[in-house]
This record gives structure tokens, C-alpha cells and sequence, in this order.
């Protein structure tokens, strides 16, 4: 293990790189920024990005597999929610479908980029990306319900005009979507966590895992190699400051998105889009980083737990805000990206099925991502 994973020294990158974009974001807040405040704040940003997957590795590495994958997804989304918020009381009315917007934009970024990236990755490295089904199922089942209750059911229902719930609807969604979210948790942490333990193929043909029963040992590290108790305390610190630092980046770089996105005629859901890619940065990375090491199954529980928790933390902070911020609440897709989502869950039953994935399989991940973006772009 590096010096870096025992100690980071002041001087270290993964140190100096969080505060940097902290103070960045501290004298961006609320101004307007000229041409060159933005290149560096974007500097800043991506550099926040590195330094969060190499702190959420370092405690990964320490407290193993699934919960490494949930402390990453869960300090990202809780972020995200208060961008989103944040974005939603500033912006007004033209704000009103950004919620909507941005969590379906996550929910196919992981399930089928971050996922389309893993599975190709892997698959690369030995034929074929070995995985848990058990897990990688109930997880996939757990963001089709999450999305069919709070993204598809809005646009079906009659008690208020257009996409929206009334308050009742929305306040049993919250409920709903916090209660699964719960017990997913308690699920993938607690009473079966071996369905999302590594599964480390041994071979070119993707045979079963390390330790000869289909199950990885859960760490993919030896206990002696694991950070110290300090190490791993530092770099929570460190992994918060450096997502604060994304998120809050990639909201004062967000008028100028908001801006380029105006002047070239795209749709007011790219700003959502765009938003969710960056957010979604230090898991796309981490996910891909962990496919390399033969460890699919951990860039499976950071995709689909990066989704429910999209889902099952932005639906319940957003009932609550709605309280105090006025207009509408758009939360129902339309035709084009129902379709979208329900292929997107035809496919991925199909991959996680049979526990095992080639690149055909990565590629059409990847393929169904491409074709939201587009027309996202062209709608």
C-alpha cells in the first residue's frame, strides 16, 4: 500500500487539491464569473473529482465491500440533493421540471453508462465480467420501482393537471421511496451482504471467484493492508470537502452552463443532463477504476446504489422543499424517455440475469446512453 493510503502528507495532491477547489468555490459563489474564472474553477473541479475517488477508495479499503460503495454514493447524492434544492429555490418556475430532469438524467448515467463502462471494462480484461445476479438484481429491481413510482406514475395520474402529484401522491412517494431505500440498505449492508461481495474471475473463460464458491473474500485486500483507523478518518474528511467542492463547482460554473445551453437553442433539460454528468464524475471513475481490478460486482453497487439513492434521497428532500418554494413541481417523464426507461430495464434484467456480461452486453449500455443523449439534445 502507497505512503499516500497510510498518511497524505500536507504537501500530497489528494490534500491540497479538496481545499483548493473549496476556496475556488468559496470566491465563486454567487458571482458571476468571466471567461477565465470559469476554466478555473472547471480546473478545479475536475481535479475535486480525482481527489474524491482516491479517498473513497482509501475508505473502501477500509471498512470493504458493499459499504465502500454506499459511503461514495451516499455522501455524492446527499450533495447533489442540496444542489439541487439550491438550484430549484434560485431559478424559480424555469426550474420546475430540474428535479425530474436530473435524477432521470442520473438513473441512465449509472444504469447505463457507469454500468456500460464497468461491464465493457471487465469484460476487456477477461472475456467475460463476472458478477453477483442476487444482488445486482434486487438492486435493478429496487430503481425500476423507484422510478416507475416517482417518475412515470406523475404523468398518469389525474388529481392535478399535467406531470405533478398533489401533495398526498407526493408525500406517499417520499414515503415510499425513503422506506425502500431503507431497506435496501439494510439489504445490501446487514442481512444479505455477500449477494454484493466481489466476484473475482480467475480465469480468461470469467470462472468463478477467489475464493472458489462464485464469492469474492469481500476486501479483494489482505487485513494488513488496509489503512490505518486515522488514515481512513482523514480521508472521510478529505472525500467530504472534495464533494462539497464538486458539486458546489459545478454550481457556480451552472450559469454559464445554463447560458451556452440558452444560446444554442438546446433544450432546458440539457442543464439537467450536463448537472448529473458532473456530479456523477467521481463514480463513473471509481466504478471504472474497480472493473480494471476484476471487481465488477463493486461497480455494480455503486451504479444501481448511486440510483436509488438519486431517487430515494432527491423524491423525499424535494416533497419537503416544496413546502416553501413555489410553481409547479414537474416530476413526470414524457413518452420519449418512458420508452428510454423501460428499455433500459428490459436491458439490464437481461445483463445481470445470467451473472456474467461480455462486451456485446457493455456496448449496448453504452448504446441506449448515447441515444438518451442525443435526444436530449435533439428531442
Amino acid at each position: 500500500m502507497s505512503t499516500a493510503t497510510r498518511k497524505s502528507p500536507l504537501t500530497d495532491w489528494t490534500v491540497l487539491v479538496p481545499v483548493v477547489a473549496l476556496v475556488a468555490l468559496v470566491f465563486s459563489w454567487g458571482r458571476e464569473l468571466p471567461s477565465l474564472g470559469v476554466a478555473l474553477v472547471a480546473l478545479c473541479l475536475a481535479g475535486a473529482v480525482l481527489a474524491a475517488v482516491h479517498h473513497a477508495e482509501v475508505v473502501a479499503h477500509r471498512v470493504g465491500e458493499p459499504f465502500g460503495s454506499l459511503v461514495l454514493a451516499v455522501a455524492v447524492t446527499v450533495i447533489e440533493v442540496a444542489l439541487i434544492v439550491t438550484l430549484m429555490i434560485d431559478g424559480g418556475d424555469k426550474t420546475a421540471s430540474l428535479a425530474r430532469d436530473t435524477v432521470f438524467a442520473a438513473v441512465m448515467i449509472t444504469c447505463n453508462g457507469i454500468v456500460g463502462l464497468s461491464l465493457f471494462v471487465g469484460a476487456l480484461r477477461n472475456r467475460v465480467a463476472v458478477f453477483n445476479p442476487e444482488g445486482s438484481g434486487a438492486a435493478l429491481a429496487t430503481v425500476a420501482t423507484l422510478a416507475t413510482l416517482s417518475l412515470v406514475l406523475p404523468t398518469f395520474t389525474t388529481s392535478k393537471p399535467g406531470p405533478e402529484f398533489s401533495t398526498a401522491q407526493l408525500t406517499f412517494a417520499a414515503v415510499a421511496s425513503l422506506a425502500l431505500y431503507g431497506l435496501f440498505i439494510a439489504v445490501q449492508t446487514v442481512r444479505h451482504r455477500s449477494y454484493f461481495l466481489p466476484v473475482e474471475s480467475t480465469s480468461p473463460t470469467g470462472a468463478a471467484g477467489a475464493n472458489g464458491d462464485g464469492e469474492g473474500d469481500g476486501d479483494g485486500e489482505d487485513e494488513a493492508e488496509r489503512p490505518t483507523p486515522r488514515a481512513a478518518l482523514i480521508s472521510v474528511g478529505l472525500l467530504l470537502v472534495a464533494l462539497v467542492a464538486v458539486v458546489g463547482d459545478a454550481k457556480s460554473v451552472s450559469p454559464t452552463i445554463e447560458k451556452g445551453v440558452a444560446e444554442a437553442g438546446l433544450p432546458n433539460a440539457v442543464v439537467g443532463v450536463i448537472i448529473a454528468l458532473l456530479v456523477l464524475l467521481p463514480e463513473t471513475l471509481a466504478a471504472v477504476r474497480a472493473a480494471r481490478r476484476d471487481r465488477v460486482q463493486t461497480s455494480l453497487n455503486l451504479a444501481y446504489g448511486s440510483s436509488i439513492a438519486s431517487i430515494g434521497l432527491t423524491i423525499p428532500a424535494i416533497a419537503l422543499a416544496s413546502i416553501w418554494l413555489s410553481g409547479p413541481l414537474l416530476l413526470g417523464l414524457g413518452p420519449t424517455h418512458m420508452v428510454l426507461l423501460a428499455l433500459t430495464v428490459v436491458v439490464s434484467a437481461l445483463t445481470i440475469a445470467p451473472g456474467r456480461a461480455t462486451l456485446l452486453q457493455g456496448g449496448v449500455h453504452l448504446v441506449v446512453l448515447a441515444a438518451y443523449l442525443f435526444l436530449a439534445v435533439s428531442p
